[in-house]
């Protein structure tokens, strides 16, 4: 059995398969999600599992770089925003118009994960990273001068 960490099996294993710059979307109970998606759907009921509960899980698991979410999130849901950056400090934040979230990125997501949230513009999508100093740590090796505040 495992001891620690997602024990949802799908989940735990999808989260296996993502390398550096693949993206990875935690959505709302309501998301779009296409047809043809790696879909993971948690939802059990209203706000359960809540969307930050497993991105706080996943955050424990991943390597994140890069947090995208929807241009409305830092206006129409600052509690949200700030708890990102909290959550995901040193990532890189951007945004994508509400409708970019729903289309191109769930497009591009190699996951995405469904939660029971019922939180306006709660759709975050994770870019993943690696751990610079493990990865480049090593004696000789010179790290990419993009990487070097990470050193």
């Amino acid at each position: 059995m495992k001891r620690t960490g997602i024990l949802n099996a799908p989940l735990s294993g999808a989260l296996a398969t993502l390398g550096h710059t693949d993206l990875i979307l935690v959505v709302d109970a309501g998301f779009p999600i296409p047809e043809d998606a790696n879909r993971i759907d948690l939802a059990i009921a209203e706000n359960l599992p809540d969307l930050r509960t497993v991105l706080a899980l996943i955050a424990r698991e991943l390597v994140v770089e890069g947090v995208v979410r929807a241009e409305d999130v830092p206006s129409n849901n600052p509690r949200l925003d700030e708890w990102l950056k909290s959550t995901f400090d040193g990532a890189e934040f951007t945004t994508r118009s509400h409708a970019d979230v729903l289309g191109e990125l769930a497009r591009q997501a190699k996951v995405i994960v469904r939660t029971g949230a019922f939180e306006p513009w709660g759709n975050i999508g994770l870019f993943c990273g690696v751990d610079v100093p493990r990865w480049f740590g090593g004696d000789g090796v010179i790290a990419p001068s993009y990487y070097a505040d990470k050193l």
